[in-house]
C-alpha cells in the first residue's frame, strides 16, 4: 500500500494537512459524504447472484430481435436512433431501470444472453444499438466518427503513442472513456485472457483519503493527457483535466494514466513533476488492488454498461485464436445519456459541450458520424 510516509520526497516539505479541516468543494473529503451507492469494493456484492449481473428473458429477446429487424427494414439510420423510435414495452422498462443503476447506483450493470450466434452481423448491430437508444445517444468514437466501435486486436502496436490501447492484445489500464456511458457486447471470446475490470472511483478516492491525503490532493489539480492525434479544431494535442473533481456534490473522475505518460512528449504540455507521478502510482496502486475491483469474464452474448465518471474500467491482455474468423470481438458503443450528472466546467476541454444529454465524444473538424458494421 503507497502512503505519504512512503513517499515524501527528500528535501521537500509534504503537503500541509490543516486545508483538509475545511475542505473546499473541489478538495478531498469522503467521498460517502455524497451518497449514493457508487463507493463500492469487491466485498460488496454476492458472488453467488450479484445484483449487476442479470439474464434477458426469451420474452425480451423476441422483442429485441423484432424491433432490429423492424429497424433494418425500414433503413432507419441506426446510428441515431431514439428510444420512441423503438419502443421496446417488456424490455424498456428494465433497461430504464439499468440506466438508473448506472447514473445514480453503483454505476455498472450486465445483461447476458443476446443471442448473437443465431443472428448475422447487420442483426448483431441493430439489437445492440436498439438496446444503447434506450439508455442514451450515441457518440463518436473516434476522429474518423465511428459510432460502432470494433474491440479487437489489430495489430497495432502499443508502444506507438497514435495508438488507442484497445486496438492491441495488450493489458490496458485503469481508465475511463470520453462519454458518459460505454458499453461492450462480446461477438467472440479470446483463448485466453481478456478479462473485464472495473473499479469505484469513490472507493479509490476513500482509500488514498485515508492513506496518502497529500498525495491525493495533487489529483484535484489539472493533469495534461494526450489526445493521441485525435485533436479538435483550435485545441491542444492534449487536455488539461483533474484525475478527481467534486462538483454539484458529487465526485467525477477522468483518467487513463497511458495517456497521461504519452503527453509528456508533446512540446508544452505540463511537466508531471516527481511527487504527481507518485499520486498517479498510488493511484494505480489502489485501483489494482483485488480487494477494490471486481474482475469478470465477458461471454458471448453479454452486454457490459459502465458510467465513466464513477467507476473505471480495464481489460486483461489475451491471447487470441489463429483463425481470423474466431478472433475476439466486441462491439462498443459510447453514449451520452440524459438525467445524468453537471459535469465540471473544465471537462468542455474534452467533450465540447457539457450539456447534460449531448456531450461526450471525439470530434474533430473532419469527423463525419458513421457506422461500420465490421
Amino acid at each position: 500500500m503507497i502512503t505519504d510516509g512512503d513517499l515524501t520526497l527528500p528535501g521537500k516539505n509534504p503537503m500541509p494537512l490543516s486545508h483538509l479541516d475545511t475542505p473546499r468543494p473541489d478538495m478531498p473529503r469522503p467521498a460517502a459524504q455524497s451518497g449514493g451507492e457508487s463507493a463500492w469494493t469487491a466485498t460488496s456484492f454476492d458472488p453467488a447472484a450479484p445484483r449487476w449481473r442479470s439474464a434477458l428473458a426469451e420474452s425480451e429477446i423476441v422483442e429485441l430481435e423484432d424491433a432490429a429487424r423492424e429497424c433494418l427494414s425500414s433503413d432507419r439510420p441506426l446510428g441515431n436512433l431514439q428510444a420512441s423510435e423503438v419502443p421496446l414495452p417488456t424490455l424498456g422498462p428494465r433497461l430504464d431501470v439499468l440506466r438508473q443503476e448506472l447514473v445514480n447506483g453503483i454505476g455498472f450493470g450486465v445483461l447476458t444472453g443476446l443471442p448473437v450466434d443465431r443472428h448475422e452481423r447487420d442483426m448483431q448491430a441493430a439489437m445492440y444499438l436498439v438496446v444503447g437508444a434506450h439508455i442514451g445517444r450515441a457518440r463518436s468514437q473516434n476522429a474518423a466518427g465511428h459510432l460502432l466501435g470494433h474491440v479487437r486486436d489489430t495489430g497495432a502496436d502499443a508502444a506507438n503513442p497514435g495508438t488507442r490501447i484497445y486496438q492491441t492484445a495488450e493489458r490496458q489500464s485503469f481508465h475511463t472513456d470520453s462519454a458518459d456511458v460505454v458499453s461492450l457486447l462480446c461477438l467472440r471470446e479470446a483463448v485466453e485472457g481478456g478479462d473485464s475490470l472495473v473499479v469505484s472511483a469513490a472507493a479509490i478516492h476513500d482509500r488514498l483519503l485515508a492513506t496518502a491525503p497529500t498525495l491525493l490532493a495533487r489529483l484535484f489539480e489539472p493533469i495534461a493527457t494526450d489526445r493521441r492525434g485525435e485533436v479538435p479544431s483550435g485545441a491542444m494535442p492534449w487536455f488539461d483535466i483533474p484525475v478527481f473533481s467534486w462538483y454539484d456534490d458529487r465526485l467525477t473522475v477522468m483518467y487513463q494514466r497511458q495517456y497521461i505518460d504519452s503527453a509528456q512528449r508533446l512540446d508544452g504540455a505540463p511537466r508531471l513533476d516527481d511527487e504527481t507521478v507518485r499520486a498517479l502510482d498510488a493511484f494505480d496502486a489502489a485501483a489494482n488492488d483485488p480487494d477494490l475491483h471486481i474482475r469478470m469474464r465477458l461471454a458471448a452474448g453479454d452486454m457490459q454498461f459502465v458510467h465513466n465518471h464513477s467507476l473505471l474500467h480495464d481489460r486483461t491482455a489475451f491471447v487470441d485464436h489463429a483463425a481470423a474468423g474466431q478472433r475476439r470481438h466486441l462491439l462498443r458503443l459510447w453514449l451520452t445519456v440524459d438525467g445524468d450528472r453537471a459535469l465540471p466546467p473544465a471537462f468542455t476541454q474534452r467533450y465540447g459541450s457539457i450539456a447534460i444529454g449531448d456531450r461526450g465524444g471525439i470530434v474533430t473538424e473532419h469527423t463525419v458520424p458513421t457506422l461500420l458494421l465490421d
